[in-house]
């Protein structure tokens, strides 16, 4: 009997939900109909039987009836009463003949970005795990800054922005590229993303189709891995040595769309773009008629010699897209950075930013722009660049010990990582692995490959390591490292 059951499908649903009595019976109702106890087109009770046989109002019983009839549950006909609706599916598992196919839980495609370069893996984190410090930025001003503009914003800042970003900030970012780095920019031709990884988004799905081609260096940021392979780009790796990038004559045979380059501080090796690699790179990229992507992820960060001039102040075709971000000078979770195109691309790419991403947080980028005009950025350069200094030196010298023909430090001169290179017949996952074991992460070098095998090293970042971290482990950690880096070597030596 129908009341049977929808009294047995109220008493269930009660010790575990508040909702009042009409949302229960619907409910008791519903599922009855979606568990096929209730067939298409059957007859249900008046309103008034269903009243006494389950001691509920009338007023209870109509609003859950209208409120299933409303979502097609049921239907209502004049003088004869109410049905479960004929064209309900049938969807009682016990009554069905074969079993629907199995839905897959992801797509060969988000199958490969959830288990390929994971960012939990790979990203560069403290040697000493979970601390991290931001104690230099001035968070009092900038809440100040913040509160400021919240309290003066204008309709339009709390609209979309079309225009590419927030004017002033724009006119900033401009100003401090072509002092700073070399880049020959206008105003227009910079767009305010959410960081690089939607920028480097925004450039696949622009200038590339499925299944072209674009150049990586290898070993490969995983960012970048990861962008490319959401918009459906062929990954094709290009070694890296001492002078950064170095495609081959058979690399020609894999002509590009698109060639990501970090020339100023290779991610993870740290190795520098040379003048003449730069030249050979920007002909190759007009002869396959491919775009370059410049990331210059921590260029402000420089410790040892002159800063590097920018691959996109070489440019002089219009082929090189540069792009950086706020979040190693001020704090992560800012996400904003910038993207700077050509001048023939600049209006077609403000279009789509706004069409696929929407962008905003215009007060948040008026709080920036005005920090910068104050000098606060630049006053929080200098104070995070000697900071860093000072962990470096550190870490420099605690890592001294492990140094010698079978190691090697790279990319110490820029940053807020290094590589410690070791020989290739090192299993330098599973020196990472004792580590993590110790307390301390670091990550291995020959993760960040796509083809080649020849690389191992441990890849160890101090930028969110405070001073007094490295100071207290670095010695300990030096010295296990050295013991266990001889007894890995000792069978080769």
């Amino acid at each position: 009997m129908l009341s049977e059951l929808l009294l047995s499908e109220i008493e269930g649903l009660k010790p575990h939900n508040t909702w009042p009595l009409h949302r229960l019976l619907y409910e008791a109702v519903r599922r009855t109909l979606l568990s096929g106890k209730l067939h298409a087109g059957e007859r249900l009770p008046s309103s008034r039987e269903l009243m006494h046989d389950l001691g509920l109002s009338r007023n209870t019983v109509v609003a859950a009836l209208n409120q299933l009839a409303v979502e097609g549950y049921l239907v209502s006909r004049v003088g004869s009463g109410t049905f479960v609706n004929p064209d309900l599916p049938h969807v009682n598992p016990a009554r069905t003949r074969s079993a629907p196919p199995q839905l897959e839980k992801l797509s060969q495609r988000g199958h490969a970005l959830s288990h390929t370069f994971c960012a939990a893996d790979l990203e560069v984190q403290p040697f000493t795990p979970g601390l991290a410090d931001f104690s230099a930025f001035p968070v009092a001003l900038w809440q100040r800054l913040q509160n400021k503009h919240w309290r003066m914003t204008y309709p339009d800042m709390l609209d979309y922005s079309s225009a590419g970003g927030y004017g002033p900030l724009r006119r900033a970012i401009t100003d401090y590229l072509r002092v700073s780095r070399s880049v020959p920019v206008d105003v227009e031709q910079v767009i305010v993303t959410s960081g690089t990884q939607e920028s480097l988004g925004l450039c696949a799905q622009l200038l590339a189709d499925p299944h072209d081609t674009v150049w990586l260096e290898d070993p490969a940021y995983w960012g970048a891995v990861k962008a490319f392979m959401a918009t459906g780009l062929q990954v094709h790796g290009i070694a890296v040595d001492d002078q950064g990038m170095a495609p081959l004559a058979a690399d020609n045979a894999t002509p590009p769309k698109l060639i990501y380059v970090t020339p100023s501080h290779q991610y993870p090796t740290g190795a520098v773009m040379s003048l003449a690699r730069r030249h050979q790179l920007l002909a190759l990229a007009r002869q396959h008629a491919a775009w370059v992507l410049e990331d210059d992820y921590d260029s402000e960060f420089r410790f040892s010699g002159p800063p590097i001039s920018s691959l996109a102040g070489l440019d002089n075709h219009s082929q090189v897209l540069y792009m950086g971000s706020f979040s190693k000078v001020l704090y992560p979770g800012l996400k904003l950075g910038y993207l700077v195109v050509p001048k023939s691309l600049a209006a077609a790419f403000k279009r789509a930013h706004y069409d696929l991403n929407r962008p905003g947080q215009m007060p948040v980028q008026a709080a920036l722009a005005e920090f910068i005009d104050m000098g606060h950025f630049a006053s929080a350069l200098r104070k995070a660049r000697q900071s860093y200094n000072q962990r470096r030196q550190c870490l420099l010298h605690a890592l001294q010990p492990c140094l010698g023909e079978q190691a090697h430090i790279t990319g110490a001169e820029q940053g807020l990582h290094l590589c410690l290179r070791l020989p290739a017949w090192v299993d330098d996952k599973t020196l990472a692995q004792h580590m993590r074991q110790a307390g301390l992460v670091v990550r291995p070098l020959s993760a960040y490959c796509l083809q080649r095998q020849d690389l191992r090293g441990l890849v160890i970042g101090y930028g969110y390591a405070p001073l007094a971290s490295i100071e207290r482990f670095g010695p300990d950690v030096a010295q296990w490292l050295a013991q266990t880096l001889r007894s890995s070597l000792q069978p080769c030596i």
